[in-house]
């Protein structure tokens, strides 16, 4: 049975800032797909030179500008605590020659197993080199992050339990906390060895991180008995209230007729798990009773871990394609009146040796399915940065006020 209830989904393409797109669009000659990003307004804020790379009429019932993040570190655990109304102006160094022998030798002590590698090194890299000696020994893969102030801990999930990996987790960030180690986050890497003995990274991820410190759009919403749904790496990133959290890894959780797509050719990426999931919460959002609606924050993380930090140019593209060509599927599942926001979290900086975080102009798309007004009568450019797409969702829920309290610039 349907309800006439108000439904928002934020949508976080990971990694995509305009300035990353421009720079994407710059090093790939063929023919780029995205009509309904351009429908939404996509073609219309990138800078004059690309837009003839991104063709076709906006329909003029969006809202698309550029907006750039005001706090001072690009991460994916800042932008996406911005946009719930927290600005961070603190800064934090790398990690480039690994984490102190005290800190390891204790880290060891508390989960009762060694660690080895210890060096700053990408994701897919530290675990392709390492692979065979975690497995054979059942030590965690301890690296450095190569953009973010963090530890990672690489583990198969047929050598460590998943349960004991986000375990491991907690343990290295509430020790980094104990020894001031300046570390935002601790990640349980979670992979296994597909049939071909392929590496592939789950969703079963765990990041460990800072604490908010203050209240977040989330807990207003929460509180406010609005239902609040976690998609992908949302719940991890801004840790607080969520009445649901959907982490979906198997294909068979996958519906057939939805026809969702892996983009790598070795069914690396993640992206349709989170489709799904999406898909999944909208669905309920207008079928289970929640009276004072929905909001489902999202994010789509592989333009980011599979496609960013491997400057993968032409799989970046592809999976946004992806992206672009299910876009039609959730506004399907959008009621008149529904709330649609698309952003992305930071930019991505191609070197010669690594895809780096970059702080540059994102975008933001909003869209109020039905309205033939831009976001209905909800206003932008109210809050500083990020913040301010946190303000249009807090106004749709009529929650502006107790929103703009919590937001210190």
């Amino acid at each position: 049975m349907k309800h006439a209830q108000k439904t928002a989904l934020l949508l976080v393409i990971d990694a995509v800032g305009l300035s990353t797109l421009e720079y994407l669009l710059s090093k790939y000659p063929a023919k780029v797909k995205l009509p309904n990003l351009c429908r939404l307004g996509l073609g219309g804020i990138v800078l004059p030179e690309f837009r003839k790379r991104l063709p076709g009429a906006a329909s003029g019932k969006a809202y698309a500008a550029r907006i750039s993040q005001v706090s001072a570190t690009a991460d994916s655990l800042v932008g996406h605590r911005e946009m719930m109304g927290v600005i961070d102006h603190r800064t934090y160094d790398l990690f480039n020659d690994g984490f102190s022998r005290e800190y390891l030798s204790e880290l060891e002590r508390r989960i009762g197993r060694k660690t080895f590698f210890n060096k700053m090194a990408g994701g897919l890299e530290a675990i392709e080199l390492n692979a065979a000696e975690h497995e054979r020994t059942g030590k965690p893969i301890v690296y450095a992050s190569k953009c973010d102030p963090l530890i990672q801990l690489a583990m198969n999930e047929a050598v460590i339990p998943v349960a004991e990996q986000h375990k491991i987790a907690d343990i290295a960030f509430a020790l980094g906390m104990e020894m001031k180690v300046p570390m935002t986050r601790a990640i349980a890497r979670s992979y296994i060895k597909n049939a071909q003995g392929e590496i592939i990274r789950t969703s079963n991820r765990h990041d460990a991180v800072l604490p908010i410190g203050q209240k977040t759009l989330v807990d207003i919403l929460h509180d406010s008995a609005v239902w609040t749904v976690a998609v992908g790496k949302t719940s991890d990133l801004v840790n607080t209230a969520y009445h649901a959290k959907v982490k979906l890894n198997k294909e068979i959780f996958l519906d057939p007729s939805l026809k969702l797509r892996f983009v790598h050719p070795k069914k690396k990426d993640t992206n349709p798990f989170s489709i799904q999931g999406t898909i999944n919460a909208l669905q309920a959002a207008h079928t289970v009773y929640r009276p004072k609606g929905t909001f489902i924050f999202s994010n789509f993380v592989d333009t980011d871990s599979v496609y960013g930090h491997t400057r993968d140019v032409g799989g970046a593209l592809k999976s946004l394609e992806e992206i672009d060509r299910t876009l039609p599927l959730i506004e399907k599942n959008l009621a008149k009146g529904d709330l649609l926001g698309i952003t992305a979290d930071h930019g991505m900086l191609h070197r010669e040796d690594y895809g780096y975080h970059s702080n540059e102009p994102l975008p933001f798309i909003a869209y109020r399915k039905g309205s033939d007004a831009k976001l209905g009568g909800l206003k932008t450019g109210l809050l500083p940065g990020l913040a301010d797409i946190g303000s249009v969702f807090s106004q749709y829920f009529g929650l502006h006020a107790e929103y703009k309290k919590i937001v210190k610039a």
